[in-house]
């Protein structure tokens, strides 16, 4: 909604009101300048509002917006969806804006060195970028299935692949049944694709998962980005712990998953690595004040709770929120 818009209701309600002033009020019309009050104080909150749309294009699989606002630069699918996939602080750069990057980053106090790392789902390439920043020797493979995503982070974003940051287009299952084939291993594997909804059905399952952990070393470790809260939110739960068994849990928003390919790092360890990683971690906005706290092994689901296989992945229910 543009501005003048807004801008016109803001007068057209204050308007109205002085009227009332001068003559008595209906029930009719107190009700009218309740909505008229509503849709402005909305409209005027509005995310978006102020935003500045600086760069669209049509990709072979989705609307990619580019625009600014607030001092942020974003990344979102769809023109008329409000999610954003990526954001840079314009201010300061190296500072992650979401939560969920930042709790990722505590995938670190599991691995501390990481040397080969995977990230499936690139965005604007910001965690690649942090990551090359904090271990600038580690090799960094990105699987996006959009090319268009891949030349906007490097346009737009700062994403910069060289010979040890690599970019690999193709679908993120495709990459790992082949890697697997190929018997590469990894150290690190991040698991962050999504669509404008949410995380595509065939990269929700117990045997993509299975793909997915043997690309891992023997002390490899994985790092899920998921939602907090839907209808799946058991059932993902459940197919992590049949794949992985026992798992780190962290939450905010967005909830993240930490998971080992052999025995799970007890938290003195990881306490002891997060120390160590403190002045690390610090210049991107997370530490280990905040993200500590976080880490739970609680089991949240029934045991009756169906596991997500190839055969049933119910992407429908993916939008439903409790």
């Amino acid at each position: 909604m543009p501005p003048w818009l807004s801008a016109f209701l803001v007068q057209t309600v204050a308007i109205y009101t002085s009227s009332f002033r001068r003559k008595p009020e209906s029930r009719n019309s107190r009700n009218w300048l309740k909505l008229l009050t509503l849709l402005a104080l909305s409209l005027c909150q509005a995310p978006g509002l102020h935003a500045r749309d600086i760069y669209r294009e049509r990709s072979l699989y989705r609307d990619i917006v580019v625009y600014e606002e607030n001092g942020l630069r974003c990344m979102k699918f769809g023109i008329h969806n409000g999610g954003r996939q990526s954001c840079v602080s314009q201010k300061e750069p190296d500072v992650l804006v979401f939560d969920y990057t930042r709790m990722l980053l505590g995938a670190l106090y599991l691995k501390p060195n990481p040397e080969r790392i995977l990230i499936i789902g690139l965005g604007g390439g910001t965690l690649p970028t942090t990551l090359k920043k904090i271990f600038p020797e580690s090799r960094i493979d990105c699987v996006e299935i959009d090319a268009s995503v891949a030349r906007v982070a490097n346009r737009f974003f700062g994403f910069a692949p060289s010979e040890s940051l690599k970019v690999i287009v193709e679908d993120g299952r495709v990459y790992v049944k082949r890697a697997q084939r190929n018997g590469a291993k990894y150290d690190l594997i991040i698991l962050d694709a999504f669509d404008h909804v949410y995380i595509p059905e065939h990269m929700l399952t117990r045997e993509y998962l299975q793909e997915v952990k043997a690309l891992l070393d023997d002390s490899g470790i994985l790092a899920a980005n998921t939602f907090s809260r839907t209808k799946l939110h058991a059932s993902e739960s459940a197919t992590y712990f049949d794949v992985f068994g026992r798992y780190y849990n962290l939450e905010q928003a967005n909830r993240v998953i930490f998971a080992s390919n052999g025995s799970l790092p007890e938290m003195a360890g990881i306490q002891a690595n997060a120390e160590r990683l403190e002045e690390k971690l610090k210049p991107f906005g997370t530490g280990k004040d905040w993200l500590l706290p976080m880490f739970s092994t609680e089991v949240q689901w029934p045991p009756s709770t169906r596991v997500l296989t190839d055969q049933y992945s119910p992407a429908n229910l993916l939008n439903a929120k409790p």
